[in-house]
């Protein structure tokens, strides 16, 4: 059985891809947010730069696709909140269960976010909906981090799985100190 695990760990470069883009976009984001909020923020005091109505608007929107994403990312890296008090009482075998199960459950999650996610970013709501201050702009974008957070999770979490399955037929590498 190990073999076929080496033939999948040849596509763990397109997961380290995937994963730096992802990570690119957050940095695009956060950079988007902080000039625009700094523009508005010196619109309001400073009488030659200009405070547009839709700044709010746009700023919010870019902290929901940073927040979707980048929770995707702690999926990557297991750094999302979980409970791990009881880890170091259990048996290691019970521990790797626990955790492929609730991986299995946030994949699930995952699943939920990109079906119904889907249906309301393509409902007339989201394409018929827009901006206040932006009228040309449709307000399906701000519905559009559903579906992707649900995307993005069900990728890191196949990944996830996949470890946690690994582990299984895998012995562990022991670390020299």
């Amino acid at each position: 059985m190990p073999k076929i695990f080496q033939t999948l760990d040849k596509i763990r470069p397109l997961y380290d891809w995937t994963y730096k883009i992802v990570m690119f976009i957050c940095k695009l984001l956060l950079v988007a947010d902080i000039l625009i909020t700094t523009m508005s923020v010196c619109g309001r005091y400073i009488s030659f730069i200009p405070d547009p109505a839709w700044t709010e608007q746009i700023v919010l929107t870019c902290m929901i696709y940073m927040a979707v994403l980048s929770a995707t990312l702690a999926i990557r890296k297991g750094a999302h909140i979980r409970m791990t008090a009881l880890d170091s009482f259990l048996p290691k075998k019970l521990v790797h269960i626990l955790d492929l199960l609730s991986d299995i459950a946030v994949m699930i999650l995952g699943i939920i976010l990109l079906v119904q996610g889907y249906k309301v970013f393509m409902s007339p709501l989201a394409q018929f909906g827009k901006y206040e201050s932006l009228p040309w702009l449709s307000r399906k974008w701000m519905y559009f981090p559903i579906p992707l957070a649900g995307a993005s999770m069900i990728i890191f979490e196949i990944e996830q799985i996949y470890g946690h399955i690994k582990v299984f037929f895998v012995p562990e590498e022991k670390e020299v100190a």
